[in-house]
């Protein structure tokens, strides 16, 4: 059995959170997060952190705006 992801975005001013996709595949895990990285909430602020996270619930990758990718921080050159 593959491993399987979910991918968060939370929105500014602590409106709150969507869980966009569940038990997806690595592959669907990162496409979907690069549409909301380039999304116009994204780039407008009102999007303020996009996680995905693995079956254990453990984040695996987090971008926030203004910062971009923060954890790992290995991939934030």
């Amino acid at each position: 059995m593959s491993e399987t992801f979910c991918v968060y975005q939370f929105f500014a001013n602590d409106v709150g959170y969507e869980k966009v996709a569940q038990y997806v595949p690595p592959e669907e895990a990162i496409r979907i997060y690069n549409v909301l990285v380039t999304s116009l909430g994204a780039t407008m602020g009102t999007t303020e952190k996009i996680i995905i996270t693995d079956g254990l619930d453990l984040t695996v990758l987090e971008w926030q705006y203004g910062k971009g990718i923060v954890f790992p921080p290995e991939l934030n050159k």
